[in-house]
C-alpha cells in the first residue's frame, strides 16, 4: 500500500480526500514500522495547531478499518503503519523501535480448528521482541 492507492481507497470507500488525510498517510508511509497514534499527532500538530487527538486516531481507524492500515497494540498503546501488499503473512515487531520483520510460516497452517463448531473468518498472529540494533544498544 501506498498513498496514491491509500487516497484511491477512500474515495472508492465513499470518503473525502482532505489535506490532513493525506499528510497523515504520507507521515506514515515515511516510516518504518508501528507507530504510536501521539507520534502522529505531534507531527500533524506542527502544521495543524489544536488538532485534537480524537480526529487523528479517529482517521488512523478508519484507515486500518478500510485496509489501508494494520493495527497492533502493546504496552496499552495503539501503533499504525501502512498494510503491506503481499500475501497473507505474520510480523516480529520489535518492542523498542517498532520494525517489522515477515514471519515466513503462518501457525494457522499448523492448527486443526475446522471441527464443524467454529468458523474462522481471520485471526492474527505477532512476535514481540527486539531488533538487532535495539538489543545491542540495550
Amino acid at each position: 500500500m501506498d498513498v496514491q492507492m491509500a487516497i484511491r481507497t477512500l474515495k472508492d470507500n465513499g470518503y473525502k480526500y482532505t489535506d490532513k488525510r493525506q499528510e497523515i498517510l504520507r507521515f506514515l508511509d515515511q516510516q518504518d514500522g508501528y507507530i504510536p497514534a501521539k507520534q502522529v499527532l505531534e507531527f500533524m500538530q506542527q502544521q495543524y495547531h489544536g488538532l485534537s487527538f480524537d480526529t487523528v486516531y479517529r482517521n488512523l481507524s478508519l484507515f486500518a478499518d478500510l485496509g489501508i492500515l494494520e493495527a497492533s497494540e502493546w504496552e496499552g498503546e495503539k501503533r499504525f503503519r501502512f498494510s503491506c501488499e503481499d500475501d497473507h503473512h505474520h510480523h516480529m515487531i520489535c518492542l523498542a523501535c517498532g520494525k517489522t520483520k515477515h514471519i515466513p510460516v503462518c501457525p494457522m497452517e499448523e492448527l486443526y480448528v475446522g471441527d464443524g463448531e467454529f468458523k474462522v473468518t481471520s485471526h492474527k498472529f505477532e512476535i514481540f521482541g527486539y531488533c538487532l540494533p535495539c538489543h545491542k544498544s540495550s
